[in-house]
């Protein structure tokens, strides 16, 4: 896909439920994530020209896609199901467990086969992101992969 420079977010806002308390992780791979969206990303909401302003929020079973133009005027939102990511949140989030402890505890050998295990789930789920997203929103597999980041911290809970 060929991108135009003005084909991009430039501002992520996340709503989250104040009651959940993100562990420091999360903390750091959300604002990792948010960061590298920012900075290098390729989102195209069908029909309308961007730059845009994606606000993300968890409600009940669904992920809100809130977007807006950089002068905050509603162009489109739509509902995600949350439950076609359930599994592989689920599988992502303790893989992830799994390579933090690894990086505490183990050699660097075992901490890499957890890394390449975790790496092929993020791809997984940035897949089931851009099926998800298919029709509404074009984007690339990175910006693919770090929504899928997003979507996983505000699963979490």
């Amino acid at each position: 896909m060929m991108n135009k420079p003005s084909e991009k977010i430039t501002n992520i806002e996340m709503f989250e439920n104040s009651s959940e308390n993100l562990s420091p992780e999360n903390k750091q791979e959300r604002a990792i994530a948010i960061y590298d969206l920012i900075e290098n990303n390729s989102f195209s909401l069908i029909g309308h020209h961007g730059p845009y302003h994606l606000f993300l929020s968890r409600e009940a079973r669904h992920l809100l896609f809130d977007i807006r133009s950089e002068q905050n005027d509603f162009l489109n939102s739509f509902y995600l199901a949350m439950g076609p990511f359930r599994k592989i949140v689920r599988d992502y989030k303790q893989i992830c467990e799994s390579y933090y402890e690894a990086i505490r505890t183990k050699p660097p050998s075992q901490i890499q086969a957890v890394d390449v295990g975790r790496k092929a789930l993020h791809d997984e789920g940035a897949l089931i992101v851009k099926e998800r997203l298919n029709g509404k929103i074009d984007l690339d597999d990175e910006t693919a992969r770090r929504l899928f980041t997003l979507i996983c911290i505000l699963r979490s809970r």
